[in-house]
């Protein structure tokens, strides 16, 4: 257990940072679909409740934008010190920046709103770079010296975004991205802790922006969880199916057990409500 990687695959297994179903219980997606796994990278601040706990916190203090990085930033750098696998962590990304990214490729690090922040703070603070926190409105204030101030002109500087993981990038496109641009900047690279590899390393490949993940959603990843029995064999077998072809894992669940979208509706009120929205998209076959 030496390699990042395998440092990372333990952390995540453990905070249950990656989630396995029981082979008859498989997750509801907010698209109306299902699946094996479910991800809360930022669980990785150590579980699941202390990661709760800092997003209340942001919700609590992100209106207030002067003082929201100030207040986070002794926050997670606390917990840094305090909490063996968020630290992990931390110098996991902190090591695999400084092998992959040139010094003078970067002169800001930026995070957006808000899981970003439980990691793109503490980097930029290792690193003794400004911090450039981004929210959800487009607005951006530079955190250094434990000082804000609102984002003005970058003045042609290179920025790396530090994000808890990519799926299709759409949030790079729509805020991230246009925020250092209109600011005069370049963002040149993006580091990540998980990849879905859903098509957003491609697409920021596109925008001109180099994407950098610890890790990535694919059978190896799955494939060493097994191995050091963080998942049991029907776990690994139902996941491999689904990342061949998640859509016919789905149709091949629903004809294997067909009570399940029946117990569905007649569950709790958010589970009632994707099990409605899986058969108006049509995503429901019985046979």
């Amino acid at each position: 257990m030496n390699s990042i990687k395998d440092v990372l695959i333990k952390a995540l297994f453990e905070t249950k940072a990656i989630r396995v179903c029981p082979s008859n219980k498989p997750f509801w997606y907010t698209s109306g679909k299902i699946g094996p796994y479910y991800i809360n990278t930022h669980f990785l601040y150590g579980s699941e409740q202390k990661a709760n706990s800092l997003l209340e916190l942001i919700d609590n203090v992100k209106e207030k934008k002067q003082q929201c990085s100030a207040i986070l930033h002794e926050q997670v750098m606390k917990n840094y010190n305090e909490d063996t696998i968020y630290r992990t962590t931390i110098e996991a990304l902190v090591k695999s920046i400084d092998n992959a990214v040139p010094k003078d490729d970067y002169d800001y690090i930026s995070g957006g709103e808000r899981r970003d922040w439980f990691f793109s703070l503490p980097v930029a603070s290792i690193l003794n770079k400004p911090h450039i926190t981004i929210f959800k409105d487009l607005d951006a204030y530079i955190f250094e010296n434990q000082k804000s101030e609102k984002l003005g002109s970058l003045k042609g500087a290179k920025v790396l975004h530090i994000a808890d993981l990519i799926t299709s990038a759409s949030s790079y496109e729509r805020a991230w991205i246009p925020v250092i641009n209109i600011a005069d900047g370049t963002m040149k690279n993006s580091f990540v802790i998980i990849d879905r590899l859903q098509g957003g390393s491609e697409l920021l490949e596109k925008l001109s922006v180099k994407s950098n993940a610890l890790v990535g959603i694919n059978e190896e990843i799955f494939g060493i969880a097994y191995q050091k029995k963080y998942i049991d064999q029907s776990q690994y077998k139902m996941v491999m199916e689904y990342i061949e072809d998640p859509d016919k894992f789905m149709r091949d669940f629903f004809i294997s057990n067909p009570d399940f979208i029946k117990n569905e509706l007649n569950s709790d009120e958010k589970t009632a409500a994707r099990a409605k929205l899986c058969i108006e998209k049509g995503f429901y076959v019985e046979k």
